[in-house]
């Protein structure tokens, strides 16, 4: 069974995410924070883009091992928190350098093609992981393992645009939170909430339905929506 999985996302008037870009100048900052902390959840997840906003360097990796062969199985390094922060990461390239982010637990989503130091670095650091494919990640398969390993029921997904677009167009998202700020990009070049990587074939997601379950303005002239997706 997977998690009910709302996308969670704070926007310009055009849909971009960046918020250095959009003007006027400031927005509600805290906006995005509030409403996740509002709707509640067992469990965040974001992309591997994002996950570099709460990792080290770039180009630092975990020291070499030379122990044995480390299985691919599930990792859990602790059960029971209140909520964890899932991150997609298929080839194991995020260092992370700290125990959770803002006091949840970090749990990473790998592919089995991805090295033994780097599971040892995990392991050292105190990170749970879990498998969802050999070379590539299944979606379906990462929840479902959430679900079964951690007990989540309730997770959000919260970008970026990749992230949150392969799991649309897999049919994993069941509900929308989008609060829409008053402010515009007007730009180009940035994500959206929802985009695929480049190159890829244009793929429409399988939705049958989008149903309003409430619209609320916000201090400060932001909307928040929230739609039911229903899925085919």
């Amino acid at each position: 069974m997977k998690p009910h999985v709302i996308c969670h996302m704070v926007t310009s008037v055009d849909g971009r995410t960046r918020r250095s870009r959009w003007r006027p100048e400031g927005a509600d900052a805290g906006l995005f924070e509030r409403l996740h902390d509002k709707i509640g959840c067992d469990a965040w997840l974001v992309g591997r883009v994002t996950g570099y906003e709460f990792s080290r360097r770039k180009d630092e990796t975990y020291p070499a091992y030379s122990g044995p062969p480390i299985a691919r199985a599930h990792f859990i390094a602790r059960r029971g928190a209140a909520a964890y922060g899932v991150v997609l990461d298929t080839h194991g390239t995020l260092v992370w350098g700290r125990a959770d982010i803002g006091g949840d637990p970090i749990v990473v989503v790998l592919s089995e093609h991805v090295s033994d130091a780097h599971l040892a670095g995990l392991r050292g650091e105190g990170h749970s992981y879990i498998f969802a494919g050999k070379e590539t990640l299944d979606l379906a398969l990462a929840l479902e393992t959430l679900n079964r390993e951690l007990g989540i029921k309730r997770l959000l997904l919260e970008g970026g645009g990749t992230a949150n677009g392969g799991f649309l167009r897999a049919g994993l998202v069941d509900e929308i939170s989008i609060a829409i700020q008053p402010v515009v990009d007007g730009g180009k070049g940035v994500s959206a909430s929802f985009d695929q990587p480049a190159g890829e074939a244009f793929m429409p997601a399988p939705l049958n339905s989008m149903t309003l379950s409430s619209c609320e303005v916000l201090d400060g002239g932001a909307v928040w929506l929230r739609y039911a997706l229903r899925n085919g």
